[in-house]
């Protein structure tokens, strides 16, 4: 006779045949072993597992401490584990030293003691691999303090300069100059023209064209951008910096006339958009540098004539460099002479903005203010359009089935 079978629904009742349970926890297969702790029938570990996790926790944790309770560790076991920690501590100093070793040579290290300069050609294989990394992850930028723009110091609000646009000698009080020499230099401000100013007429027969305060921003424009570039510091590389002034303005390097402060302004947003450039900031780093033409020009004359004699300065020392190198050839004087047209121009409209009222540069900084909101809504305009014609370029069929 068959074996009666019964399942966790069915009321057990004496039975003269042997009784088999199915599992509780699957129900399809016969139960071969008893939770000893709630007492529920299961076929497998699996099931045991699965059943209850309090059940399967609370004995695994009885287990595991009674075991350790059980482990009496002697000495032996004690010193081994001693010679395992001391053998993992010297090998972490093996790979440190291996490290450094790889990174810098013993005579790149004595260069670096003794003050001098090191070059990327000192860096052994493995510090080359390092730097690249660095560079490519934004490490090293990390490094260098933002510049502060020398238009946004308080002290750049306290230039004065003579009627004849040349620097003056001012007596400050004891406090103030130990102020300034303790917080922000003085001379963090660019120096005004060391020889005065001619009057325009001595420069040009004609009237100042209208156009001037377009060519102003522009001028102005790639002066901050080139500033910002080169964090401050465009001595470093005087012919470099000259270079981005020409390929950014249009004034300068094309030789073009914009007629509005917009036609300025969307020019320098789409150059700044572009490949050359784009590593910088791309279009918030172009909004962000007409901020600087605002700030600049809300300074006035004085400030003004101080910030194209440092880009004058600027452009002189680029010629200089651009004068040395060797050997000469055809792209070289092309941009010899580009360099030698801006400074004429830049040394113009420095004398051109002495002669300017102070009321004229709030004006101008309001257009701008206004006009840079309209540059921003045409890049985005062009934006979009580029990207529909792109969406219905992809759409288009190229077979057109007849």
């Amino acid at each position: 006779m068959a074996d009666n079978i019964v399942t966790p629904a069915k009321s057990s009742t004496p039975s003269p045949n042997p009784i088999r349970i199915i599992c509780h926890v699957c129900q399809k297969q016969f139960s071969q072993y008893t939770c000893p702790r709630c007492n529920s029938r299961y076929c497998s570990l699996q099931c045991y597992k699965s059943h209850s996790l309090r059940c399967t926790e609370s004995f695994m944790k009885e287990n595991v401490v009674q075991e350790l309770q059980q482990m009496q560790p002697d000495e032996q076991t004690k010193n081994k584990m001693l010679d395992i920690l001391k053998r993992f501590h010297s090998e972490e100093e093996m790979d440190e030293d291996s490290f450094a070793d790889s990174t810098l040579s013993e005579e790149t290290m004595e260069k670096l003691l003794s003050g001098q300069e090191i070059s990327f050609d000192d860096l052994s294989l493995e510090g080359k691999k390092q730097f690249h990394r660095a560079i490519a992850y934004g490490e090293l930028s990390k490094m260098i303090k933002p510049w502060d723009p020398w238009w946004s110091k308080p002290s750049a609000r306290k230039i004065r300069l003579s009627s004849e646009g040349t620097q003056l000698v001012q007596s400050l009080p004891e406090q103030e100059l130990l102020d300034d020499i303790g917080g922000e230099e003085f001379s963090e401000v660019p120096a005004g023209p060391d020889t005065p100013l001619p009057p325009l007429s001595s420069l040009s027969s004609r009237e100042p064209s209208p156009l001037l305060t377009v060519h102003l921003v522009d001028i102005l424009y790639s002066y901050c951008f080139t500033l910002r570039l080169y964090n401050g510091d465009w001595r470093s590389d005087a012919l470099g910096a000259v270079t981005v002034v020409l390929s950014l303005s249009s004034v300068l390097g094309q030789g073009a006339q914009p007629e509005t402060v917009l036609e300025a302004l969307s020019h320098f947003l789409e150059q700044v958009c572009c490949p050359a450039y784009r590593h910088v900031g791309g279009l918030q780093f172009g909004l962000s540098v007409i901020d600087d033409v605002i700030s600049l020009l809300s300074l006035g004359t004085s400030a003004l004539v101080c910030a194209l004699c440092d880009m004058h300065r600027l452009i002189q020392e680029g010629a200089k460099e651009a004068r040395s190198e060797r050997p000469r050839n055809s792209r070289r004087d092309g941009i010899r002479r580009a360099i030698k047209l801006a400074e004429k121009k830049i040394y113009f409209i420095m004398c051109w903005v002495h002669e300017q009222p102070e009321e004229a540069w709030s004006s101008l900084a309001a257009i701008v203010r206004a006009e840079k909101t309209s540059a921003m809504e045409f890049q985005w305009s062009n934006k979009a359009e580029k990207s529909n014609n792109k969406a219905e370029a992809k759409g288009k069929c190229l077979i057109e089935e007849i």
